[in-house]
């Protein structure tokens, strides 16, 4: 790809050789790679990060649909890492000379060693180390950040990863956002009804590898009497130990809600035309989980 634009690998010119057609600063070069799997494939928005002799960082962005990266930096020394999701790391090392094009050529990352799952059985939630957040947006252009801090789950862990379930119970009432005139706002009738419908439920029996550390995890969610399938985008983290030896595992997860499929309609606009709340809410689980008993 970059052959096109900038003549053979490593090859060093004037501005009309290596770099012809490229606008680069007189003092810069340009750093490139492609970003392979193990069978040639290549792998798109891998995530690089360019630092200097030093440390810093000069750059960082993702590899294009073809698994190529470009950059264009000063003259010098440079560490690059590459990182994606079910690869090992990649860290190399290139040196970048005024009006030249320093390649690493194709960089093949290693599939890397999934982490361990639970073992079968039932666990659950540990709410001490455990957080179920939210973020809405406000008057068109600010964040409201809360959460929810009463709530209890259990999962089943079944012998196949894929068969187990999950249930979880959150306090409607718990909702914090820090500030008491906006969370008894979202306790009343407006939004969540706390009187009428006192808990949201999650319910899944439908967990999906989506490769490497990532699951996505499907089921029922019923909030404000309604009930709406969602999947969670989930990074399984891994199991470790607590201050007390006893056996943890940890993940991520993520989704975005529609106001409007709960029937959470509730709405005033600004003078200028601009909604207080935004339609949607994305929601942040971060998920510790320790065998029942």
């Amino acid at each position: 790809m970059f052959g096109r634009w900038l003549g053979s690998r490593g090859q060093a010119g004037g501005r009309g050789g290596a770099l012809a057609g490229i606008q680069v600063p007189r003092t810069a070069g340009v750093l490139s790679c492609r970003v392979l799997d193990p069978v040639s494939e290549p792998v798109r928005q891998a995530e690089f990060v360019v630092t200097d002799s030093v440390g810093r960082k000069v750059t960082a962005g993702e590899t294009d649909p073809f698994g190529s990266l470009l950059a264009t930096v000063p003259a010098g020394d440079y560490r690059l890492a590459v990182k994606a999701e079910g690869f090992t790391p990649f860290h190399g090392a290139a040196t970048v000379t005024e009006g030249a094009h320093a390649t690493l050529g194709d960089v093949t990352l290693q599939v890397a060693q999934p982490p361990q799952l639970p073992d079968p059985g039932d666990w659950d939630i540990e709410p001490n180390h455990s957080q179920i957040g939210f973020t809405a947006r406000h008057i068109g252009l600010a964040r409201i950040h809360g959460r929810f801090n009463t709530f209890a789950g259990a999962v089943r862990i079944a012998d196949r990863m894929e068969d187990s379930a999950m249930h979880v119970i959150i306090d409607a009432a718990s909702i914090d956002t820090n500030v008491q005139m906006r969370d008894d706002h979202l306790r009343s009738g407006d939004f969540l009804d706390v009187g009428r419908y006192p808990t949201l439920e999650f319910y899944s029996e439908r967990f999906v590898h989506r490769g490497g550390n990532r699951w996505g995890v499907t089921g029922a969610l019923t909030l404000h009497g309604v009930s709406r399938t969602v999947t969670l985008d989930t990074q399984y983290l891994g199991l470790g130990n607590g201050l007390e030896g006893e056996t943890r595992a940890a993940c991520r997860a993520t989704t975005e809600l529609h106001r409007e499929d709960f029937t959470l309609t509730w709405q005033t606009m600004l003078a200028r035309g601009i909604a207080v709340v935004g339609p949607s809410i994305s929601i942040d689980l971060d998920i510790q989980i320790v065998p029942r008993g």
